[in-house]
């Protein structure tokens, strides 16, 4: 099972951050992978200038937008690396 936490501390939240946890919701639902990812809230991740922050199975990665959640999400969570 991997973990997503999505920093939803006071910058990352200014900056989108519940965008990002809506998409990602939105995409394990579309994938039907509630039984394999755990998405979570975090606080301060670091990198507060760089966009919203996120981490999937402790890799961090900063600049996260509603512009490219998707393509990170496919990035990190494609099938065969759950």
């Amino acid at each position: 099972m991997k973990e997503i936490a999505i920093c939803v501390g006071s910058s990352c939240h200014l900056q989108g951050s519940e965008k990002i946890v809506n998409i990602f919701k939105k995409l394990i639902n579309d994938y039907q992978l509630e039984a394999k990812i755990i998405l979570k809230g975090s606080f301060c991740q670091g990198n507060c200038t760089e966009s919203v922050n996120i981490s999937i199975a402790g890799k961090q990665i900063s600049g996260v937008t509603p512009d490219n959640a998707k393509e990170i999400f496919n990035e990190y969570l494609t099938e065969g690396d759950i």
